[in-house]
């Protein structure tokens, strides 16, 4: 049988070659079946008239029934603009269009009665209501109208006359080809047992909704729909994954893990640090394959928890690796690593792109014969050179610069699925991380190491250099080094490049004592690497930088991050560039600089930033002032559909509520064959096909 909405969206009528074109390419509308998912973003109640005597310019959208009084033309040429003076007994309002003078006049006539609609705002004194809508009064039944839908529209397309207005005449027409109701997507058993509206009712009220109240059902039905299969798809692969890759089983923990313990261990580990220890354990003991997050805010120990994990593989007769996104970090990680395991005999390599010749060969055939235990790289260790003995651990840190492709390589280095271990600086909310790792097991460190001091925040204008600049020299003085970070956000490019160079000639002339070092993005990776170098060995004492130093640097002597511009920086993006600092065991300082002029949202963020140095409390306000929609690593993850209508940031608690149904669904039919379930199976199925779907690679 056709299905009516799977029909090219040209062939609708109002639509035809050209539209199409621009909705294809503007909003991806290929079908009806798309169009009918794009949803209105806001909607104003049609059903009320208001009277001229109750209106002020501070109202958002009003409707008035009255007459046009009369006409004038104001101005000459571009300037030229239409008034109608339009009446209801109780007032005058002005109606005011800047375009089509001569048809408007043509179509509209005074006296005659009509129902006007728009956005009413004050000008010289006077009520304007700008291009309103405006209808003969017996054309419109107001209290069938109930409430209009407002469509977000594009330029392009409001140049090829696709606005708000003209998607609700096309979003009827579309309608009224529908004969039959549209195919429902979830069983009569999940509608009945949450009380849900059919899909039919929820995509005609998403659209022409009469009442409030029936708005709220159709969106419940439709949010409850996408997140819960958006948690079926994540917890069938798990289970899939679960089925298909045997992991390995590290039953022991030797002699590697014991030495360290007792004899290399640099301070005692936290409760935070024993707890996950144990949680990976488990993991590797239980003969299925680990997939696990490790969360942890910047400076909380995941190294060494790394560390210790890839030991318990060592102990078993099996090779580790860990990847990091950067030459740089991957050096840091490598001597950290090398420092930490001293005296004890096992053989560590570093590999990133720039190791080449013999020493390349020589570690190449160490992981061949096993003589290699721990390798530490960059994306230099997915290249089909390198080939392990028996890899039985991998390691990914800051999984958020790493495509998911590049990841799934890694597993193929073994004939079984080695353990995963994924950790992240930049803490996610527990709700996001539910959808976008839920496939794998999340480990949070929620604890500081001992003797280390928060990083106090303050929030300075920038009127106030001297004290600024005085308050870098007492540290510097104290031989410390200090940070100071410019934006540079790719729009503009130039303009920040020229802030970066006259900051940085200005702070060379505020401190003629000083060595300066500059790292910008337009830099080559060799001069760039070589200026972090010099600034790690404290050959410099100040680093002028851009976002280029967010991840991963690691030195302990800088106590001082300034960030120039601070408004101009999301929330999580503030808090990496404050773990940059506060390494050591001394007091050190994050100064956020802005100018006095600040949107209300911009506040909030720079005040929750002085206010707590807690990542998750930071992500999941985060979160709440963004939205999902620009977290990095988004599509590289487990949101395999996008989202039209459920917010994970606003529907945290539904998304739990719909995480536990699919749990459900998926424990009883753990291979998908029950009949009741065919029709979830085979919409997850459609839903897989028309999106790309990374989770199964995590």
């Amino acid at each position: 049988m056709f299905d009516i909405t799977n029909r090219d969206i040209k062939y609708l009528q109002g639509v035809g070659p050209q539209r199409a074109a621009v909705l294809d390419k503007e909003l991806n509308i290929r079908s009806l079946h798309d169009f009918l998912y794009y949803f209105p973003y806001k909607y104003v109640d049609r059903s009320r008239l208001y009277y001229i005597h109750e209106i002020d310019g501070n109202m958002p959208y009003i409707q008035l029934k009255g007459e046009i009084l009369s006409f004038e033309t104001i101005g000459e040429g571009r300037q030229k603009r239409l008034v109608a003076h339009f009446s209801d007994g109780t007032g005058v309002v002005d109606l005011v269009w800047f375009q089509g003078v001569k048809y408007l006049l043509g179509r509209y006539k005074v006296r005659e009665e009509y129902i006007v609609f728009g956005k009413p705002t004050v000008f010289n004194g006077r009520i304007n209501i700008a291009h309103p809508d405006v209808d003969l009064s017996t054309e419109l039944t107001l209290s069938t109208m109930g409430l209009q839908p407002y469509y977000n529209t594009t330029e392009k397309m409001k140049r090829g006359g696709l606005n708000s207005h003209a998607i609700e005449k096309l979003m009827k027409n579309a309608f009224a080809l529908l004969k039959e109701p549209i195919s429902e997507t979830l069983t009569d058993k999940v509608i009945n047992e949450h009380h849900l509206m059919p899909l039919d009712e929820a995509i005609r009220n998403i659209h022409f909704p009469k009442n409030p109240e029936l708005l709220r059902k159709a969106q419940y039905r439709l949010k409850f729909e996408e997140l819960f299969y958006v948690q079926l798809n994540i917890l069938r692969y798990s289970k899939d994954r679960q089925r298909k890759f045997r992991g390995l089983c590290f039953e022991k923990v030797g002699d590697y893990f014991h030495q360290f313990y007792e004899q290399n261990l640099p301070f005692q580990l936290t409760g935070a640090q024993k707890r996950v220890i144990k949680e990976i354990r488990k993991d590797m003991g239980s003969g299925k394959q680990m997939n696990r997050l490790l969360q942890g805010d910047v400076g909380s120990g995941k190294t060494l928890v790394a560390l210790m994990s890839m030991l318990i593989a060592l102990d078993n007769g099996y090779q580790a690796c860990l990847m990091a996104p950067t030459e740089i970090l991957a050096a840091q990680h490598y001597e950290t690593i090398v420092r930490l395991l001293f005296g004890m005999n096992l053989r560590v390599e570093l590999l990133t792109g720039s190791i080449k010749g013999r020493k390349r060969i020589e570690i190449l055939n160490g992981l061949l014969t096993g003589d290699v235990d721990i390798l530490i790289g960059t994306h230099a260790i997915l290249e089909d050179t390198v080939n392990f003995a028996s890899l039985g651990m991998v390691i990914i840190d800051e999984q958020h610069r790493f495509g998911v492709a590049q990841r799934a390589k890694l597993w193929s280095k073994n004939v079984y699925a080695p353990h995963v271990l994924v950790m992240t600086a930049t803490p996610i909310p527990r709700t996001l991380a539910m959808t976008l790792y839920g496939d794998l097991d999340v480990s949070v460190i929620d604890e500081l190491p001992p003797g280390r001091k928060p990083v106090q925040t303050i929030h300075q204008f920038d009127n106030r250099r001297p004290s600024l600049y005085a308050g870098i020299r007492k540290q510097i003085a104290e031989g410390r080094q200090a940070y100071i970070v410019y934006p540079l956000i790719k729009e503009s490019e130039k303009i920040d490049l020229k802030n970066l160079e006259e900051g940085y000639n200005q702070i060379c002339a505020e401190f003629p004592d000083c060595k300066v070092s500059k790292v910008h993005g337009q830099m080559k990776p060799a001069e760039k690497e070589a200026e972090m170098q010099r600034f790690i060995n404290a050959e410099t004492q100040i680093m002028v930088a851009t976002t280029v130093i967010e991840v991963g640097v690691n030195v302990p002597n800088a106590s001082v991050m300034v960030i120039e511009n601070a408004e101009r920086f999301g929330l999580s993006q503030l808090h990496q560039l404050r773990g940059r600092v506060g390494r050591g065991a001394d007091q050190s300082y994050c100064i956020l600089v802005s100018n006095y002029k600040l949107s209300e949202d911009t506040r909030k963020r720079l005040e929750i930033m002085v206010q707590t140095n807690d990542g998750f409390e930071i992500a999941e306000a985060d979160l709440k002032l963004r939205g999902p929609g620009d977290l990095e690593g988004t599509q590289q993850s487990g949101v395999a559909f996008d989202l039209k209508i459920a917010d994970i940031a606003k529907d945290g608690q539904l998304l739990q509520y719909v995480r536990e149904i699919a749990t459900r669904i998926v424990d009883e039919d753990p291979t998908g064959t029950l009949y009741e379930n065919e029709l979830l199976w085979r919409q997850l199925q459609t839903l897989r096909k028309t999106n790309v779907n990374w989770s199964v690679i995590s």
